[in-house]
Parts: structure tokens; C-alpha cells; sequence
């Protein structure tokens, strides 16, 4: 086991870790969480050798084998599969001993070496590093080009597969689905969960935590603080922990109303019963779990946005590419004010075309995009962070678009994103990444836009910036349409998902479960894109328009009971405002109050029956699309 026993650890005068102590057991999966510059990436480097302890003990085995993923490659001629393969240096070096054996034309070494690089694991090792590159995105015809040919994501994922391809007692991956895709962020959990070691895992993706580690290690006011379970678990134990802190009561309630304002909101629009039921669950469990980040420094609204007609956005039979290369065909779609679409849909497969294109940065190749003339976006993409001035601050960023208010209004804002200080006034150059994306979705707030656009919001954001961002998102008023591998985003932030495969945009009747079983159950494609999305392939769907024809019915019935539901409760709302009418209980208004009660309990009791009918034609519509109850 790895033993940290009272250990001070520093970077420059300050204290990162200070008389802290922490076991790790064999076999445990560790999440390792805290704030951005809490001191995880050198707690890492710690146990990786590259630095020393400034007070205490760390006790590691001799004999452990460790693997970590890198987070830079430089330029290398080396074929990709080659490289992985590296990451195995006893198989490098069973290979080396078989080469020179041989050279010396020594039978017994040449008998004693192939025996070595048969325990290496030596003659399925291209197969294994084959696996390994497929399962990470990378097409069979990949895996011989030079890491040199790859772009800096799929450099990361190169660096994955290095890391696994290493038989390891202890394995660290840094934020290893910084740049994968939903489906690869499957895969590596379920390898993960078959992984023997020991794993030390640092990401901000809660979800992933979820899937994968059985423990919390937390870093908070310079100590290690270790939890059971994993994320959701750790957040209701610090929540109870938290909980009986009167000071910061008036936050937590102020939080909590805010979240229950969205779940009341979402429940009333939706249309879809597993979904539905599903994202109210998860609301309901953030509303409890809410205290867990009330000591955040992250504490920001979206402004109340100017209205826009509707439909906002409308495409009619839009291509979108680039040159001569369509990525999407005949995309026809409309979304209204109010809207919360989740784009799904494999690495390449079109999301951030379409995204461009809404945004007005792409022109259609043929049809035509109309916007409402009162269209405000603000759309968040991971270029924009290179475009921020380095040498101007983040209050002048802002006052650059607003010069006409005062600079300590835009501190205050700022203050909210955690810009503060000297911080505030200082030049962005040496921000790190996760504090140019905060500057940006400052920036995006500070401008009240009425349709939000956003790419991977969430990329290089610390799990306190996620939480505040998703809390900020449901009591956004706008339309909404994201791109997300952060599943606790996307269902908690988006109440319809739109599917992109195989070059066009359809409506995905289910939630983040039923897309699972479809990357499950659908033909692996894989091979990094070309540009910024891939071409349109021959399409392998299977036959649907029969499916389309008996499901058209059941979903126009389903859509008009939600309809129903939504006007009955609409309308008890108005009744229970007007019975809050003082003059009511006088005398004189009692006929009147009468009326309204017995109104009241018809519609109750009307309310209940709809919903009862549009949950049974859910179900039906769910049997319909899903036969086989998968």
C-alpha cells in the first residue's frame, strides 16, 4: 500500500499539503479531487519521483510498477501503435535480449530471452496496443501513421493508450477525458473497471468518478480528506458535514430554491416518461446535495435575457461543410425561445459544424438559415480561449465591451468567477487553462445573450466551476444548445437531445442511458476526424420509416396529453393565486370562494387522470420504440 504520513508538500513559499496523511490500499480506485492549484497534479509528481517532500513520510513498494499518462508529445516519426507499445518497457526490453541473442546465434540465450518475452506478454503485444488504439478512437488504418501526423487531442489519447498498455501496480491518469468523445469515455471506464492495480484518478467529470472509483481522496485546506464511494457519495457525506454551518445557510437556501425552480420547470415541460423521470431524479438529488458546494468560490447568474420572437433559429434543407466535403444534409429545424437541446452524436460526426454554423461562423454550402431579428448569441468554443488578449486584464476584457460602466461593477462580476484581486487587474498571459475558459464564460454571461451556444463548456473546469455553471444554466430564461462529454451537464442543464449521425439531425427520443445502449449497440466507426468534423459516410442505419410510420401516432398522443398536463396545471396555478385573494374569506366573497374550490378539485382530480393517460402512452411509446425493453 502507499502510505503518506504527515507530509508537508510546497510549491514556491506556499504550502500546497501541510501535516497531512493518506493511505492508499492495494486494488482501490482513488478519485483525487480539489480545486484547481489545490496540489493534485504535484501530489502526482510526488509519487512519480519528480519531486520531494518538504516535511513527512511517503512509504511506496519497491517493488510497484507505476504508469501515468503524459500531457505533452513532442513530435516523434514513430508509427502510433509503436509508441504505445513503448509504454511496456519489460517487453521493450524482453525484445531487446531476443534481438541480441539472436545476434550472437546463442541457442540457450535465444531459448532463455523468447521464454522472457513470453512472460512479457511479447507475442500478443501488437494485438493489445491494436485494442487499446481502437477502443481510444483510432481506426486500424491509423495506428501506423506517426505521432507527429496527429493533432494535440489525439496526441493525449496516444498517451492514454501508453499508459494502459503498461502492466502496472499503480496507474495515475490526469483528467484522462479532457479530449475523448461520450463513447470512448465509455470504453475507458469499463477498462478501468477491470484494471487490477491500484488507480489514482484526477478528473472533474462526476459522472466518470461515479463509473469508475470506489474512494475520495479531497483536498481541501491543504489536508487529505478521505471519503468512501465514489463523487456522489463524497458529495453527500461533505453536504452532511457541511449541512449544520450557519453561515452559509443563506447561500445553500438561496441555491436550493434556485434548483427547485428549474426541476418545477422542466417537470411541467417534459414529454418523455423514463427520460423525464430520470433528469427529475437527478435534479432533486443536486437539490440535496447543493450544501456540498456552498463554501464554492464560484457564485454567478445569467441576466435576464432580452426577448426574442420565435422561432429563433430556422434552417431549411441546410448543408453545412467545408470546400467540397458535406458534413450534414438537409438539416431542416426549428428552436424556439426557452428550448434546452443536448447535441449526441460520436467524435466528427457533425456537433461542432452545426454549432458554427448557429453561431453565424459557418455559411451553409445550400439552404438557408433564419434568425430572429432580436437573436442575441453567445456562443462558448475552445478557440476562443487562444483568442484572449495576454497582455490585457480580465476587467478590461470586459470594459472593452461595456466602456461606459464602472470598473468596480465589473470587479464585483468578476469576483463571481473567482477573478479577484491583483487577479482581476493582472494580464491573462500566465492564466492556465481553466481560468482563460472562466474568463470566457465571464465575458459570454457579462452579455446577456438570448441563445447560448456552447462547445465543451466544461473542458479544463475544476468540479466547483461545473457545479456553478450547471446551476447558473437552469436558471438561464434563453435557448440552449450544448455539446458535452460531461453527462451530469448535459442531464441536469438540457431537456430534449438531438441526435447527429451519418450526416443528419433527428430528434433522440430517450435520455444519456438510452444513447449508451445506442453507442453499444451500434457498428464501431472509429478513426480520428479530418478538420473539425468528418465527411458524411455511406449510411449503415437500419430501416426506420416503418418504425417512424407506427410511432408517429403514439408520439402525437403523448405530445398532446403533455399539452393537456401543461394547461391544467397552468391553470390550478392561476386558481391558487386567486384564492390567496384576501377578500375572499370576507363575507361577501364566499359564492366566489365556493366556485373556486369546487373548480380546484375537479381540476385536481383531472390533472391526475391526464397524467396517469400520458404516463401509459409513454409506456406505450417506450414499448413501441424499444420492444425488447433494452
Amino acid at each position: 500500500m502507499i502510505q503518506l504520513s504527515d507530509i508537508t508538500l510546497r510549491h514556491g513559499p506556499e504550502a500546497l499539503l501541510e501535516s497531512t496523511s493518506a493511505t492508499l490500499y492495494p486494488g482501490h480506485k482513488v478519485g483525487l479531487i480539489g480545486a484547481n492549484g489545490s496540489g493534485k497534479t504535484s501530489l502526482f509528481r510526488l509519487l512519480l519521483g519528480e519531486i520531494d517532500l518538504d516535511a513527512g513520510e511517503l512509504s511506496l513498494p519497491s517493488d510497484w510498477r507505476l504508469a501515468h499518462m503524459a500531457q505533452e508529445i513532442d513530435d516523434l516519426d514513430r508509427p502510433a501503435i509503436d509508441y504505445v507499445t513503448d509504454g511496456d518497457d519489460r517487453l521493450r526490453a524482453a525484445e531487446r535480449r531476443v534481438a541480441t541473442a539472436e545476434a550472437d546465434s546463442d541457442g540457450h540465450a535465444i531459448a532463455e530471452a523468447h521464454a522472457e518475452l513470453g512472460e512479457a506478454g511479447g507475442y500478443d503485444a501488437h494485438a493489445r496496443a491494436g485494442a487499446l488504439l481502437n477502443g481510444l478512437g483510432f481506426a486500424t488504418a491509423e495506428h501506423q501513421k506517426p505521432v507527429s501526423d496527429f493533432s494535440g487531442g489525439w496526441r493525449i489519447r496516444l498517451s492514454l493508450a501508453r499508459a494502459l498498455m503498461c502492466p502496472s501496480d499503480l496507474l495515475l491518469l490526469d483528467e484522462p477525458t479532457n479530449h475523448l468523445d461520450m463513447e470512448t469515455v465509455v470504453w475507458l471506464e469499463d477498462w478501468l473497471r477491470r484494471y487490477e492495480g491500484t488507480l489514482l484518478l484526477i478528473s472533474h467529470d462526476r459522472d466518470f468518478l461515479d463509473q469508475v472509483v470506489d474512494s475520495v481522496l479531497h483536498i481541501e485546506h491543504r489536508r487529505l480528506n478521505a471519503y468512501s464511494g465514489g463523487y456522489s457519495s463524497f458529495e453527500r457525506q461533505r453536504a452532511e458535514r457541511l449541512a449544520g454551518e450557519q453561515a452559509a445557510r443563506e447561500k445553500q437556501q438561496r441555491e436550493i430554491a434556485h434548483i427547485q425552480k428549474f426541476i418545477d420547470r422542466f417537470r411541467a415541460k417534459a414529454t418523455k416518461a423514463r427520460a423525464a423521470q430520470s433528469r427529475i431524479k437527478a435534479l432533486e438529488r443536486m437539490e440535496v446535495l447543493a450544501p456540498a458546494h456552498v463554501d464554492s468560490p464560484f457564485d454567478f447568474a445569467f441576466p435576464t435575457p432580452p426577448p426574442a420572437t420565435n422561432p429563433v433559429l430556422h434552417l431549411d434543407q441546410v448543408d453545412l461543410g467545408y470546400g467540397e466535403t458535406r458534413v450534414l444534409e438537409q438539416v431542416s429545424l426549428s428552436l424556439s425561445p426557452g428550448d434546452r437541446i443536448g447535441l449526441l452524436g460520436l467524435n466528427g460526426a457533425g456537433k461542432s459544424t452545426l454549432v458554427r454554423a448557429l453561431a453565424g461562423d459557418l455559411e451553409p454550402l445550400s439552404g438557408r438559415i433564419t434568425a430572429s431579428p432580436k437573436l442575441q448569441v453567445g456562443y462558448f468554443a475552445q478557440h476562443q480561449l487562444e483568442q484572449l488578449d495576454p497582455e490585457a486584464s480580465p476587467v478590461t476584457h470586459l470594459a472593452r465591451l461595456t466602456p461606459e460602466v464602472p470598473e468596480q461593477r465589473l470587479r464585483n462580476f468578476l469576483g463571481g468567477f473567482d477573478f479577484r484581486g491583483d487577479m482581476a487587474t493582472g494580464p491573462v498571459a500566465h492564466f492556465s487553462g481553466g481560468e482563460k475558459a472562466r474568463l470566457v464564460l465571464a465575458m459570454l454571461v457579462w452579455q446577456a445573450p438570448n441563445l447560448l451556444l456552447l462547445d465543451e463548456p466544461s473542458n479544463h473546469l475544476d468540479l466547483d466551476m461545473r457545479h456553478a455553471l450547471t446551476v447558473a444554466l437552469q436558471g438561464f430564461d434563453g435557448a440552449v444548445i450544448t455539446v458535452s462529454h460531461d453527462r451530469h451537464l448535459l442531464g441536469n442543464t438540457v431537456e430534449d437531445f438531438w441526435l447527429i449521425d451519418h450526416g443528419t439531425v433527428e430528434r433522440f427520443d430517450g435520455d444519456l442511458d438510452d444513447y449508451r445502449r445506442w453507442l453499444r449497440d451500434r457498428p464501431a466507426e472509429t478513426g480520428p476526424e479530418s478538420g473539425d468534423d468528418k465527411a458524411i459516410k455511406p449510411k449503415s442505419r437500419p430501416p426506420s420509416k416503418a418504425t417512424r410510420a407506427t410511432l408517429k401516432p403514439l408520439r402525437n398522443r403523448v405530445d398532446r396529453l403533455a399539452q393537456a398536463v401543461d394547461q391544467a396545471a397552468e391553470r390550478l396555478h392561476a386558481l391558487e393565486r386567486a384564492l390567496a385573494d384576501p377578500e375572499l374569506y370576507a363575507e361577501t366573497g364566499a359564492p366566489r370562494l365556493k366556485a373556486l374550490l369546487s373548480e380546484r378539485a375537479t381540476l385536481q382530480q383531472k390533472q391526475s387522470d391526464l397524467e396517469a393517460e400520458w404516463l401509459q402512452a409513454e409506456t406505450e411509446l417506450e414499448q413501441a420504440r424499444d420492444p425488447q425493453g433494452a
